[in-house]
């Protein structure tokens, strides 16, 4: 049932024994000689004892390890893992979150058929839902989704699905789950929400009322740069469509090494989060006092419009952030990201180092800094928090503004 929205998210459920799911759930030691980190199966294919074993694998290899593309134990594990913190029935794990969101939705449209997305969303999503199924009769309408209204008026008869990010990967705008998730069960739509920004520990959108759940595990559930996979979490009649169509289809499925590397990442999840949300709140203060900072967007800043929203389906905070730069033109936003020495220049986040994307990277250095058409400001730039002491970061972006 969803969520109801007069209960603190707080109180709501939270993976229960965290460190169990962590550090034991799946793991199965006695079956591997008591070993504390579990092995890598690193095979293509497993063999069967007899034709009838050989037939029942082929029957059910949601479950079954018949075939890596399939099943494989090491990412079974990591797929226990994830769902238990997501609190749902199972998990697909994926090579990257951009498979883990085109085959959600691959799975739940067909020609003809019509779903509705927020506005700004993670440009592959907004690829596979415009660009890729628009070649197929699929249409779209990207919506402001921090106003519930926008959805229903959207709402077509063809309508078969709604897809969420919140928040967002740049300007972080949130909507309403339980809400939109109400709203599409009264109409028989099914729902995506992105959570790979909350991650399962700060926001839990099952809970509130959502189908499916997805992930860019390259970000903060692996957490060391070293992987790039995704997750979907969902009902296992969800996952099993899922699995018969686009995943088994597409072979979308994460190496066991990189399943390893992941389960690895993800028993230090906690404490990574606790760490970057602290820091973040104290380079947020420093931004806050800064005259070159126009603008912060940030879900738990209390200047944040939606920051009631916040504290009412959200438990804790991230470390990411972006801010709006108070700058003449692009050359001051390059002068600024080039001085910066402990924040690293790239397309992610999530990980323990601290990183900046500056959106001006993808126009044209001679662009305007508002250009037409409604397009995100060159002046923004989003920061990752990583492990590093806050001083130390706030120095640094203390230098860096001096540059411009």
């Amino acid at each position: 049932m969803p969520h109801d929205p007069r209960v603190p998210i707080s109180e709501s459920r939270v993976p229960q024994d965290l460190s169990y799911i962590l550090n034991h759930l799946g793991e199965g030691r006695e079956s591997y000689r008591g070993a504390v980190s579990p092995p890598i199966f690193q095979s293509s294919i497993f063999a069967f004892p007899s034709v009838e074993a050989f037939r029942a694998g082929f029957r059910d290899e949601f479950k079954r390890t018949t075939y890596t593309r399939g099943n494989n134990p090491t990412v079974e594990i990591l797929r226990k893992k994830v769902a238990a913190l997501e609190g749902a029935e199972d998990c697909l794990i994926f090579g990257s979150g951009a498979a883990a969101i085109s085959a959600a939705v691959i799975a739940s449209v067909s020609a003809g058929d019509h779903a509705i997305c927020v506005a700004r969303p993670y440009s592959w999503t907004r690829a596979v839902l415009r660009d890729l199924l628009g070649r197929f009769g699929v249409t779209t309408n990207f919506i402001d989704g921090t106003d519930v209204a926008n959805f229903e008026a959207a709402i077509k008869p063809q309508t078969r699905l709604i897809v969420l990010e919140s928040p967002n990967s740049m300007t972080f705008e949130q909507q309403d789950i339980a809400a939109v998730a109400q709203l599409a069960r009264k109409h028989g739509i099914r729902t995506l929400c992105d959570n790979s920004y909350a991650t399962p520990l700060n926001q839990s959108p099952l809970a509130l009322g959502i189908d499916m759940v997805a992930h860019s595990a390259t970000k903060y559930l692996n957490g060391h740069s070293d992987v790039v996979a995704g997750a979907l979490c969902a009902s296992e009649t969800i996952l099993r469509e899922v699995f018969k169509g686009p995943y088994m289809t597409c072979g979308a499925i994460l190496s066991p090494h990189d399943a390893w590397l992941m389960i690895r990442g993800l028993r230090t999840l906690p404490i990574r989060m606790e760490r970057v949300a602290r820091t973040a709140r104290e380079v947020l203060a420093f931004l806050h006092a800064h005259e070159r900072v126009e603008k912060i967007y940030f879900p738990h800043d209390d200047a944040n419009p939606q920051f009631g929203l916040t504290q009412t389906q959200m438990r804790g905070a991230s470390g990411l952030l972006t801010l709006e730069l108070r700058v003449d033109d692009v050359a001051g936003v390059e002068r600024f990201c080039a001085a910066l020495k402990r924040f690293l220049m790239t397309v992610s986040w999530g990980g323990y180092e601290s990183l900046l994307f500056p959106v001006a990277a993808v126009y044209p250095a001679d662009a305007p800094l508002h250009p037409p058409g409604g397009g995100l400001p060159l002046s923004l730039v989003r920061l990752s928090i990583g492990l590093e002491e806050p001083e130390v970061l706030i120095a640094d972006l203390q230098q860096a503004f001096a540059a411009i």
